[in-house]
């Protein structure tokens, strides 16, 4: 039996929303382990002096629990 758990992270980059999603991934399965996917829920962007200045994602990581 498999048993999963879901936690939520946010990530920004001032690149772009998918920079933002690669470096949550990445960070997440540094800390996490069995990480076997992610859902992007929510994104936004943070504006500064009339400009774009970070992009935001807002996402449930998943990972498999270990039986140890």
């Amino acid at each position: 039996m498999t048993v999963a758990r879901v936690t939520e992270i946010s990530s920004s980059s001032k690149k772009s929303f998918e920079a933002a999603v690669e470096k949550g991934v990445e960070r997440a399965c540094k800390t996490l382990k069995n990480v076997t996917g992610a859902w992007i829920k929510d994104q936004e962007v943070s504006i500064k002096d009339g400009k774009v200045d970070q992009f935001i994602v807002k996402m449930k990581v998943s990972f498999i629990l270990n039986d140890d």
